[in-house]
């Protein structure tokens, strides 16, 4: 059996603990990158001090609104179920263009130190005076 969405399963799992790795700081990130990887590493510490979103941010996850606003984006990278099982993310890639950020990366979850799964994670951050105003997401399951 093949787990595609583990949002349900972060509920179930929640107190079995994850564990907690992200990657460092990048001094050579421009600005924006940096915000970027402010909210990569919020995925996983679920501190999301560091993440200017604007008031009205959203966030669209494989063509789905997961995002309304940025008080609630917050309050989801620090509080949210689905973001539990979330063990860390790698083989990032950024590329930048004008208010545009664009990454790649895989991100592995599982319960309790041991991965469930991976997968590839696109995401398209729109950034324009230094606060995430968008985030469109597509999510590929790696084989």
């Amino acid at each position: 059996m093949r787990i595609t969405h583990v949002s349900a399963l972060a509920a179930v799992f929640l107190t079995l603990g994850t564990a907690s790795a992200a990657a460092e700081p990048n001094p050579a990130d421009t600005p924006r990158q940096a915000i970027a990887r402010a909210y990569l590493d919020a995925l996983v510490s679920h501190d999301a001090s560091a993440v200017p979103f604007a008031p009205d941010a959203t966030r669209v996850e494989v063509g789905f609104q997961t995002g309304y606003s940025g008080p609630q984006l917050t309050a989801d990278l620090e509080h949210g179920l689905q973001y539990r099982v979330i063990q860390g993310y790698r083989e990032l890639t950024m590329t930048e263009s004008g208010d545009t950020v664009t990454t790649t990366y895989l991100l592995d979850t599982g319960i309790a130190g041991h991965r469930l799964t991976t997968v590839e994670i696109v995401e398209t951050f729109v950034i324009p005076d230094n606060e995430i105003q968008t985030i469109e997401a597509t999510i590929t399951p790696v084989l």
